[in-house]
Formats: structure tokens, C-alpha cells, sequence
């Protein structure tokens, strides 16, 4: 019996129009000022994205210090505290802020709930830029909460007083579970009018778990400091198969196709197709030459691009 080796791609899969707005925003700033053009933090969690752009003139840097007085400096997708904003202008440089509009979402319901008084629990991995970035937005009490121990130990000022919101890149399964114990606790908690996790995260995540069922193998193209694509190989592994996040097609080991005759694959928001279509040439070699994507969400969000001021 002849055995059919195939590959399936997971739909949606790859950048998200937060991405891509980021990057068009580095992309736009390096044809209208000339290089160097300096970017706190990486632009988007992705090692290909970041050296592609680094290759034309985009300097990445960790702090603002760093950057030469009077410079462009940009702040990544993931967004930034306001004490970030306020030094960045103390040291005189000239800032364009890329940050994903869904994360701007979520810093804009952050301020008012501190505004009324509330204590804002913002549920995510600590020491994430973007949750960095989104505890450093409040004016009040907030608190980041990344476990159920976290819930277990939180204290706030006025538990009838209390609000919710989520770093945007979450697995939904596992924010779902923390989300339901903060309502046992305080069950008056204002939630949010929709869910926080953006709607790149949510397809994508339920691509992989209507795809995880169907293969032997699966494969998420993403660098190991993306959320989203780590989210993607946990949502997959949970679903009983092998699962393996890549940076590119070298890094797949031989031994994990052993005995394999279907292989998912899919890419994190952060991750060019292009690393798809290098990891699908590789399993070419390897006999899975039958390749299909599967029925999936067509997406069609689209942001605008900031407009960039004459610096002068």
C-alpha cells in the first residue's frame, strides 16, 4: 500500500495587521529619514524580521540611553509605559510609536478604570514587554496576575471595585481558566465589553486546535521569545500530538518525522511566510511532497499606518 505523505497549513497563520502595520511603520521611517533609525526593543518578536530590517539601517536597541540625542527611535508593537514616553523625551529624541492598536485598546480601558477608581488586574507573563508596557499605562493600583496562585494571594483596595484585562497574545484555554477564577472571587469584576486576546491570536489558536485532531506532527514557525507562537505549540501539544516550535527549517530534527506520514504546520503572528514555505521545501525533501491548506478564517483587518512628522 502506497502511503500519502502530506503536509497541511493551518488558516489563518503567519503576520497579523499588527505586525505588519509595525513593520511598515520601521519600513516608511527608513525612506523618509535615512538610516539609522533606532527601535527600542525588537519591533516584532521575530529573529528573520528583525535581522531583514536591522540589514537596512534599523538599529535595535534595550534601552533609551543607548540612542544618541535628536535620533528616530521607534516603540515596538508591544507598546510602552508612559515613563518610557516621558524619558524618551527628557533625552531629546524624536519618537514614532508603533504600537498595535489592539494593545493601545487595552492601555485606553487600563486608564479608565484607574480613573474611577478601580484596581486593574492585568492577566499575563510577567516581564513581558507588552505587559510591561501595559502595567506602566496605569494611574492607579494594578497588578499583574500569571498564575492561579497569583489569584490566590491578590489583595485589592475594594473587591466590589475590581477590572480585568489580558495581554493580547495569550492562549485562550489558559487565560479562560484564570478569567474564571478572578469571577469566583470577586464576582461583580468588570470585564471587558470583548475579549482582549486579538483576533490574530484567537484564529490562529483555533486553526491549530481544529488542525492538531488531523496530523501526526505539528510544526509553528515562530522565534522562542514570541508569546503567540508559544501559545501555538501548547495549544497543539495539549491536543495529544508532537509539537515543536522552529525558528527556521534547520532547526527540524530527522528523528521527529520518524514514523510520520502528516505534518501541521503553522506561523506565529510574527512569522514571514517566507519560513513557511522554506520548512514545507525542506519536508519536500523527506517525501511530504502532498501539501494543502486547510478550510479556515479569512482575515481582512487592516490598520492604518501613523503619520510621520517632520522632524526638524
Amino acid at each position: 500500500m502506497v502511503v500519502i505523505m502530506k503536509i497541511i497549513l493551518a488558516k489563518p497563520r503567519g503576520f497579523c495587521a499588527g505586525v505588519k502595520r509595525a513593520i511598515a511603520v520601521v519600513n516608511r521611517a527608513l525612506e523618509k529619514y535615512g538610516k539609522p533609525i533606532y527601535v527600542l526593543h525588537e519591533i516584532v518578536h521575530n529573529t528573520h524580521v528583525v535581522k531583514e530590517l536591522a540589514d537596512k539601517g534599523a538599529i535595535f536597541v534595550e534601552t533609551l540611553e543607548e540612542i544618541p540625542t535628536g535620533s528616530i527611535t521607534i516603540f515596538s508593537a508591544h507598546g510602552v509605559a508612559r515613563s518610557v514616553e516621558e524619558k524618551a523625551q527628557a533625552l531629546g529624541l524624536h519618537t514614532i510609536d508603533a504600537t498595535c492598536p489592539l494593545v493601545s485598546r487595552v492601555h485606553r480601558r487600563v486608564a479608565r478604570l484607574n480613573k474611577i477608581g478601580y484596581d486593574v488586574l492585568i492577566i499575563g507573563h510577567k516581564k513581558h514587554p507588552e505587559v510591561e508596557g501595559t502595567l506602566g499605562r496605569a494611574h492607579g493600583r494594578a497588578h499583574v496576575l500569571s498564575s492561579s496562585e497569583d489569584i490566590e494571594r491578590l489583595q485589592v483596595e475594594d473587591p466590589e471595585r475590581v477590572g480585568y484585562v489580558t495581554q493580547t497574545t495569550l492562549s485562550m484555554d489558559d487565560a479562560g481558566e484564570l478569567i474564571g477564577l478572578l469571577k469566583q472571587k470577586y464576582p461583580n469584576i468588570d470585564i471587558p465589553d470583548r475579549t482582549d486576546i486579538c483576533y490574530a491570536t484567537q484564529n490562529r489558536q483555533g486553526a491549530v486546535r481544529t488542525l492538531a485532531g488531523e496530523v501526526d506532527l505539528f510544526l509553528v514557525v515562530g522565534s522562542k521569545n514570541s508569546s503567540n507562537s508559544n501559545r501555538l505549540r501548547e495549544v497543539a501539544a495539549n491536543r495529544g500530538v508532537n509539537a515543536y516550535l522552529i525558528d527556521t527549517a534547520n532547526e527540524i530534527e530527522p528523528g521527529w518525522l520518524n514514523g510520520v506520514t502528516s505534518i501541521g504546520i503553522t506561523a506565529g503572528a510574527s512569522a514571514p511566510e517566507i519560513l513557511v514555505e522554506e520548512v514545507v521545501d525542506l519536508l519536500g525533501e523527506h517525501g511530504f511532497t502532498n501539501v494543502k491548506e486547510m478550510e479556515g478564517t479569512e482575515e481582512h483587518t487592516r490598520f492604518g499606518l501613523p503619520e510621520l512628522p517632520d522632524f526638524s
